[in-house]
């Protein structure tokens, strides 16, 4: 049986999660040489960005009853054929109805706890947790149609030495500091007030050195946290970097990873992202940490919206370096296992041949 094509559908204006997550899944789908084709609003903060040299029709996606994208999805469907049309967030799976039978499958994929109203239509659902998926279930969707498929992690693309150097210098950060970063969006589930505070409770130097932390990303929370910094002291600890296409000089810098997430975080790709660059991790124990990590295996994990016993975790970590030793090399043998893009890709293709067929 021929590869089944497909068409991927993302109405996003942003850049969040589900877009970065569609932006590697396209690039892996174009590394495998898979039939696929791309939707995209016209005008999002994706369009112009490399998505793996992929096809990409640019439809409005105005809003989720709006008349005109309702038609833009049913001719460009109409016209491609594909045989399967995954849709990422609530608007690209509104505006796609398509029909029981005799047409394309339509796979609507989530990657959160979402009010499920707008996707009961679909055909089929991917989960990308296991505790996701169950919910699911347990909200109604059929069991069968129900399908679990984790986020890979890419590996990790070392850069040159000298652009390390040049973010480090361009960031005021001290070559014998403790490196710290979090990554991700500026938005409450996120929990960097946390982090903020527990930044706060830590000591000035840690066996001599002292401590900075890289804050990787942007969102609508930057002003406030970076108020809160002043108002602890902590404007000289901690770094804003703004969002990074490319936040692999970063991780390269950074001797430990942190992750602040509020229960609600679903699965949290810089658990995955910390073990393919073989860094220590300090995360919370949201519900997606919960099912991923293993205290004190392949991560210090804390309780959720708990700056003391963050702080705690970051100093304990930090301060035994044969438990930094075993994390990273625990986290690196997992993510080599079960989280690789080939292992993932390929449930991607078997998932699509059966839904095909």
């Amino acid at each position: 049986m021929s590869e089944p094509t497909t068409l991927q559908m993302v109405a996003s204006k942003e850049l969040g999660g589900a877009e970065r997550w569609f932006i590697r899944f396209c690039a892996a789908l174009a590394e495998r040489g898979a039939p696929a084709e791309l939707a995209i609003r016209a005008g999002s903060a994706l369009d112009g960005l490399d998505l793996g040299g992929l096809p990409i029709h640019r439809l409005p996606f105005r809003t989720t009853w709006d008349p005109w994208s309702r038609h833009a999805v049913d001719r460009l469907i109409r016209r491609i054929r594909p045989d399967v049309v995954q849709t990422y967030m609530g608007r690209a799976t509104r505006l796609t109805r398509l029909p029981e039978r005799g047409g394309p499958v339509h796979v609507s994929r989530l990657g959160g706890y979402y009010a499920l109203g707008p996707y009961r239509h679909a055909h089929a659902w991917i989960g990308n947790t296991k505790g996701l998926c169950d919910w699911m279930v347990r909200q109604g969707l059929p069991a069968g149609r129900v399908h679990h498929i984790y986020n890979f992690a890419d590996p990790a693309r070392p850069v040159p030495p000298e652009r390390v150097a040049e973010c480090r210098a361009a960031h005021g950060v001290p070559e014998d500091a403790w490196v710290l970063a979090t990554l991700g969006r500026l938005v409450p589930v996120k929990g960097h007030r946390h982090l903020v505070e527990a930044m706060s409770r830590l000591p000035a130097t840690l066996a001599g050195r002292p401590l900075r932390l890289l804050m990787v990303g942007d969102g609508p929370l930057g002003p406030e946290l970076r108020r809160q910094s002043e108002q602890l002291g902590q404007q000289d600890r901690i770094l804003w970097t703004g969002w990074q296409r490319d936040p692999a000089p970063y991780l390269q810098m950074s001797d430990l990873i942190v992750f602040p997430s509020l229960d609600a975080e679903t699965l949290g790709n810089v658990i995955l992202e910390a073990w393919a660059w073989e860094r220590p991790l300090v995360t919370a124990s949201f519900r997606g940490a919960r099912e991923l990590a293993r205290h004190g295996e392949d991560a210090w994990c804390v309780p959720c919206e708990d700056a003391p016993a963050l702080a705690q975790g970051i100093e304990r970590t930090l301060s035994d370096p044969s438990l930094m030793r075993a994390m990273t090399e625990r986290g690196r043998e997992r993510v080599e296992r079960e989280f690789g893009r080939e292992a993932i890709m390929t449930q991607y293709g078997e998932l699509y041949r059966s839904l095909a067929g």
